[in-house]
């Protein structure tokens, strides 16, 4: 009887056990789904995928094909089974896509937030039937994104929850732009793999970052290696239209056009020959924007268009010599004349508010219709100097955070959800109509693949309405990109490789990747390093543990395509630390040397130890850089066309040839050397690279 009482409860306790195991489930579920749900109401049962066929709306729009065949392709993808797509169909089992309204595909002017938005969509899953409904294909859209998300399992093991979600977008503009202008140049498949990925954290707005990259007719002379025809500029906008994304011009049509001032032909248009902006008393000027408004406005069918305007620091010269003339008059006399070209053809115009704010007398004289767009990549104690004239002055405007890559060996997350989270909630506690997360090249040589944690965190934000979990988000990022199997490697990866870009952070200062490059001998730097050596060594160790992990993902099935990118940036943080920690080991093992070593004493503590063919610290540098290059231009090609990448090697060539000439110096001083003979300063060895 004891006995008996005893197995009761024991199973008793086993059944508590697994309701709360699969409460725990749901609850870890829920917190995973990116973004997050504004409602969400689990039930207690799971149900199997296998079965199910997708059912279409009445008076189907191939907007509603789209996202049917999609969901099928990816229900297929992680259970293997097949899901067939039929505008009705007498299937037990129905995954039915109910569209209640319009179509609506893309963001329009207006657009509103909020449970009653074009986006918002209701999604049910029951044992025989699952339901999308949304007032627009757009809604539905993202209904499939959250319902692919919520499967658990791989093949005959895949289920679902029993969920209620109601769920709608908290901003109604969620737009990423992406520089094609500054540094690489992605290919048009790379594009569109950026706007998969947006598209599965329901980003709506692609703004495609121009300075002198866009074909143009009569312009043949322009950028003509570095450039996207015509033709892969309309097939990059059908492709984002079919996911619900729409690309918006983000032009520079006052600053920033050295690249086309740097063509004789066009240098006298410029405030001076060969400068960056544009010279506005020149008539010529007028004549050349009015065609390219033209061009553009024909070319992009969005009802938005940025034209840029930022940083044009020479209209105050300009101004004094115009006489009298204020540089913010100078500024709207310019913006008036773009905007309305634009405006006649039914374009909402867009500007960067940096020049506004400096100028605040300008707000008051602003085109009519403009939209403002305030920007900054730090994290602010305070954004109102960004967003508080534009308030005062009722500009409306959209924000303008950063993903922080463009200088950074790998991009810095930390710094990165702390700036999307601080301009947003002061843009929402404002009157931002949205939010433009940017994605700068400034530096070149970033690996843009890299870049998309932040990218998603971006689109997350801007849909979400309560902040974003940092702690957890690599790791939802991760489920939700991934194969369980890899997950986990790829997130413990990202998250030491942002923890390994923080501890060179605090020796290089910011911009990681530019510092790697200078001489690591100069004594400047040297003075620099020395109190950092831990941080280096923790650098080092977060990259190599990293890549295991990213290797480990890659065993286990992961598509590479990203991973291969992160590899190399793991790579070469433990190239950084290596070469910053040996530049402070060479002079200690010169110093250990005494005044006067014998052969033996130099070959051991010194020759062996850092200029030996085989195992010394020079050649490790020269030998790491050299096959590091290889991973590199392979990964360059993997994401972008050839352009720029010679310029680019050639600091990596660059800098296996510094090795090379400090260890052919070493040597030359091995040979001559003798026993006996004082040992000079490193300096005297190294032609002045050391102090004495």
């Amino acid at each position: 009887m004891r006995f008996r009482r005893r197995l009761l409860g024991f199973y008793c306790l086993w059944v508590a056990c697994l309701g709360l195991a699969a409460a725990q489930g749901r609850q870890i579920q829920a917190k995973s789904l990116l973004p997050l749900p504004q409602r969400i109401q689990y039930g207690k049962q799971t149900v199997p995928v296998h079965g199910f066929s997708i059912q279409l709306p009445p008076g189907c729009a191939i907007e509603d094909q789209f996202a049917a065949e999609e969901l099928s392709a990816l229900l297929h993808a992680r259970t293997g089974a097949r899901f067939p797509v039929a505008g009705d169909t007498a299937s037990t089992r129905v995954i039915a896509l109910v569209r209640t309204g319009g179509v609506d595909p893309l963001p329009v002017p207006g657009e509103k937030a909020g449970p009653e938005s074009r986006e918002a969509y209701r999604l049910t899953i029951a044992q025989s039937r699952v339901e999308i409904s949304a007032p627009s294909s757009a809604g539905l859209y993202y209904g499939v994104q959250t319902l692919c998300q919520l499967v658990d399992g791989y093949a005959d093991q895949a289920v679902l929850p029993e969920v209620e979600i109601r769920d709608w977008p908290s901003l109604a503009y969620r737009g990423t732009m992406v520089d094609i202008s500054h540094g690489p140049l992605p290919t048009e498949e790379e594009i569109k793999r950026q706007l998969d990925l947006l598209a599965r954290f329901k980003g709506n707005q692609y703004y495609f970052y121009n300075e002198a990259s866009i074909e143009l007719e009569g312009y043949r002379l322009i950028n003509p290696k570095g450039r996207y025809t015509q033709g892969q500029i309309r097939r990059i906008i059908s492709y984002a239209r079919e996911r619900h994304i729409d690309v918006v011009p983000c032009l520079e049509l006052y600053g920033h056009l050295h690249d086309i001032f740097r063509l004789e032909r066009f240098s006298g248009l410029a405030v001076f020959p060969h400068a960056g902006e544009f010279n506005p008393a020149n008539p010529k000027v007028k004549e050349l924007l009015a065609d390219w408004v033209e061009q553009f406005s024909l070319l992009f069918p969005s009802p938005f268009v940025h034209v840029g305007f930022d940083e044009t620091w020479q209209i105050a010269n300009l101004a004094k010599q115009a006489g009298g003339l204020s540089p913010a008059k100078l500024f709207v006399e310019q913006l008036r004349n773009v905007a309305t070209g634009f405006q006649k053809h039914g374009k909402h115009v867009m500007a960067w508010s940096d020049v506004m704010v400096h100028y605040p007398e300008s707000m008051s004289e602003m085109p009519p219709g403009i939209i403002a767009v305030p920007w900054t990549y730090d994290a602010e104690k305070t954004y109102e100097p960004f967003i508080g004239p534009l308030e005062k002055n009722n500009v409306p405007y959209v924000v303008a955070p950063g993903v922080r890559c463009w200088g950074e060996i790998f991009p810095d997350f930390d710094l990165t959800y702390a700036n999307i989270d601080a301009f947003l909630k002061a843009g929402r506690q404002g009157r931002a109509l949205g939010v433009i997360n940017t994605v700068w090249a400034d530096e070149s040589q970033l690996l843009m693949r890299q870049s998309w944690p932040g990218m998603a965190y971006g689109a997350v934000a801007a849909w979400q309405s309560v902040s974003v979990d940092h702690l957890g988000f690599l790791d939802a990022y991760a489920r939700a990109t991934y194969p369980t199997t890899a997950a986990t490697h790829v997130a413990s990866a990202l998250e030491k490789l942002n923890r390994a870009e923080n501890h060179l952070q605090k020796v290089l200062g910011q911009e990681t990747m530019q510092a790697l490059w200078q001489d690591p001998m100069d004594p400047a730097v040297l003075k620099i390093l020395a109190p950092y050596r831990e941080d280096l060594r923790q650098t080092r160790l977060l990259a190599e543990d990293a890549f295991d992990e990213l290797d480990q993902a890659l065993s286990s099935g992961a598509d590479p395509l990203a991973i291969k990118s992160c590899l190399v940036g793991a790579q070469l943080l433990d190239y950084a630390g290596m070469k910053f920690l040996y530049a402070l080991e060479i002079p200690e093992r010169w110093q250990k040397l005494g005044d006067r070593p014998d052969s033996d004493q130099w070959w051991n503590e010194f020759e062996a130890e850092v200029i030996e063919q085989n195992h010394g610290r020079i050649i490790d540098l020269m030998e790491t850089i050299t096959e590091l290059r290889e991973d590199y231009r392979l990964a360059w090609l993997s994401e972008y066309t050839p352009y720029r990448l010679a310029t680019q090697l050639g600091r990596w060539d660059g800098e296996f040839q510094y090795w090379r000439a400090m260890q052919e110096e070493l040597r030359a001083f091995s040979r001559v050397r003798k026993d006996g003979d004082p040992l000079p300063p490193l300096s005297k060895v190294l032609k002045g690279r050391l102090p004495e």
